[in-house]
């Protein structure tokens, strides 16, 4: 795995030993940021199931200002840091471990909005709909906010969530990565 464009294009990433992540392979990081980029001009991300750090990292390396990565993992936040440690950059980046739902209540309480959101959970544990609606209600977007979402293929998410309506929806092999724009009514 390796960070694929940008400032850190080629860079190694490392990932969690075992078989209980699913990192982001090369190809889908690729598509993704080809989708919603593939440069930015600045931008807050939050990574609500970080894992490796890999789509925050890809992120500020192409031009994203703050990332926020978040698992409540103890061996992917050691990842995560070793990663961003990788960047050169950490104070690009916050690392916080904890629980999603939880953290997300604590960013509100600092004021922050959010450009892009990642949201790769456990495919076992997928809350997906509900955390959008939940940071929705915590104003924690901007108003032309995007989500990124990395479910198994035969997880079917609805075209709009709150204010976010599907703009993009593509396979990759067992992987669906769904794209949502914010549109204010």
């Amino acid at each position: 795995m390796r960070v694929v464009a940008g400032e850190y294009g080629g860079r190694r990433l490392k990932s969690l030993p075992g078989d209980n992540t699913r990192p982001t392979s090369d190809k889908v990081k690729g598509a993704i940021f080809n989708m919603i980029g593939p440069y930015f001009d600045g931008g807050i991300v939050l990574d609500l199931f970080s894992g490796s750090g890999s789509l925050a990292i890809e992120a500020i390396s192409r031009g994203c200002e703050q990332a926020y990565c978040i698992d409540k993992n103890f061996q992917a936040i050691q990842v995560i840091k070793e990663n961003v440690e990788m960047t050169k950059e950490p104070h690009k980046f916050s690392v916080i471990k904890g629980e999603a739902n939880r953290i997300l209540e604590q960013l509100a309480t600092k004021g922050l909005c959010f450009d892009y959101l990642f949201l790769d959970p456990p495919y076992a544990k997928q809350e997906i709909c509900e955390q959008i609606e939940k940071a929705e209600l915590l104003n924690l977007f901007t108003s032309d906010a995007m989500i990124v979402c990395e479910v198994d293929k035969s997880v079917e998410l609805p075209e709009t969530i709150g204010n976010f309506n599907e703009r993009r929806r593509q396979n990759y092999g067992g992987t669906t990565v769904v794209i949502y724009r914010r549109e204010e009514n």
